[in-house]
């Protein structure tokens, strides 16, 4: 009988502490999931990529290219437009946008230390405009704009690349 009861009990034991293993592993997968989800986002936001898109811009513009340059400003707007400001001595200004969703392609020629990203579009779609310009101010379109960047590394390019095409089929 005592072997019988052994038995019956070890089988028990060994039922509940089964019981208490898959319990155990479902609170650490179930703690585990919450975490992960908590930690990462399933995509970035428009507002994620807007102010990525404008720090990038920023801190990779090379104002050492034009000496005469006080002041430079990029905005990056939710309806995905760039736009470039620059102010140069007796209030000079030179303005130019235009729509990501016009963007027909970007290329880039340098090195990481110093270079050009040369944004093109489909047809004349990047306003250009003078203010304060003693020659008088001057209204124009392009299809090319050339930023002047420096500190440009293949990762940070390539991350620049799929914000405009985030920007440029969000308008599709």
């Amino acid at each position: 009988m005592q072997f019988i009861n052994f038995g019956f009990n070890f089988v028990v034991m060994f039922k509940s502490d089964m019981y208490g293993t898959k319990k155990n592993i479902l609170l650490v997968a179930m703690l585990l999931a919450g975490l992960i989800s908590y930690c990462f986002k399933p995509g970035a936001s428009t507002e994620d990529w807007q102010l990525w898109t404008y720090k990038c811009l920023m801190q990779s513009y090379d104002a050492s290219t034009d000496s005469k340059l006080k002041k430079f400003e990029f905005t990056v707007t939710a309806d995905a437009f760039i736009r470039l400001r620059k102010i140069y001595p007796k209030e000079k200004e030179e303005f130019y946008s235009f729509n990501l969703h016009n963007l027909k392609d970007m290329d880039y020629s340098g090195s990481t230390a110093k270079g050009i990203l040369e944004l093109k579009t489909m047809a004349d779609d990047i306003i250009c405009q003078t203010k304060n310009d003693r020659k008088g101010d001057v209204d124009s379109m392009t299809t090319v704009l050339n930023i002047p960047v420096k500190n440009m590394e293949p990762e940070r390019l390539d991350s620049l690349r799929q914000a405009f095409d985030y920007f440029k089929a969000k308008g599709l």
